[in-house]
């Protein structure tokens, strides 16, 4: 379970997938997990990916296996989270730039990311990734309750995940139990975590930053989808040469709805940006 401790900082932690050949220098491809989320939920990624590619799967600060060892009140920030990952990419992949790919909130964290040090990316892939959080999400993500964060504290983080599958992240007919799992796994996430993550995705806004991006750019979203319709048209505009595709579905949840599909995307963008074949 590699650490990256730092003083003063909150730990991070990330897993490592290479099953890339030893006499190769693969590059490094981040998987940046989301709202909620860990690590695991790239599980499905995995199989298609780090065969060409040495995977990396960070864990924000204070998600999956990164310690709580911080205020949450006062410890989600903008430039905290991009700092976040600059940690990582100093760690993994010291000198050399790296392939980032970020879904939901990791994806505006990528966008500031791509704009602030694009010596660090050698591509960057955005999966359902808005650039700022609209209040109509924020009011589906409430719940019929005062706020988003009321309807956290009051039904816990896996109740909250719950009700929230069905609103937004997966079609009716999504098997029941892999619906159970991803609840699962996102109640194992601290309330007051996600409470203050929240509060700064709900202040996020990256469009300005996201006309600066220089680094090639992939877009994976679902069409017509129920968190990012609007969303997917202001990237569209604001990311110059960007490359959208649109997958069949209008839920939200298409990293894990369709992974092969959107594992293999990204695997082949990365590729032709690095001049490679990932076929064997």
């Amino acid at each position: 379970m590699p650490l990256i401790e730092r003083s003063g900082r909150p730990t991070l932690q990330y897993e490592i997938d290479d099953f890339t050949d030893e006499w190769k220098q693969a590059p490094v491809l981040i998987l940046q997990h989301g709202f909620g989320r860990s690590s695991n939920f790239w599980y499905r990624w995995v199989p298609y990916l780090s065969r060409f590619f040495k995977v990396v799967r960070p864990n924000l600060r204070g998600l999956g296996q990164s310690p709580l060892d911080f205020d949450p009140e006062t410890g989600y920030t903008a430039q905290a989270l991009v700092d976040d990952v600059l940690a990582v990419l100093d760690r993994v992949s010291p000198g050399a730039p790296v392939h980032y790919c970020g879904e939901s909130v990791a994806g505006i964290v990528g966008v500031m990311l791509a704009a602030e040090h694009p010596q660090r990316l050698r591509t960057l892939s955005l999966v359902a990734a808005p650039l700022t959080i609209p209040k109509e999400t924020q009011q589906t993500f409430a719940l019929g309750y005062s706020s988003w964060q009321e309807a956290m504290r009051t039904l816990g983080t896996q109740k909250w995940t719950d009700a929230t599958n069905g609103t937004s992240r997966f079609p009716p007919d999504t098997d029941p139990q892999a619906q159970a799992w991803y609840a699962r796994e996102m109640g194992k996430s601290n309330v007051e975590s996600l409470v203050g993550l929240s509060r700064l995705a709900a202040s996020l806004d990256a469009r300005a930053q996201a006309q600066k991006i220089t680094t090639p750019t992939l877009g994976l979203y679902p069409g017509n989808g129920r968190i990012t319709r609007f969303g997917e048209e202001m990237v569209r505009k604001a990311i110059p040469g960007i490359r959208m595709v649109n997958l069949p579905t209008e839920f939200h949840a298409v990293q894990f709805l369709m992974a092969k599909q959107c594992a293999q995307h990204v695997l082949y963008f990365a590729s032709q940006h690095d001049g490679t074949v990932c076929d064997e």
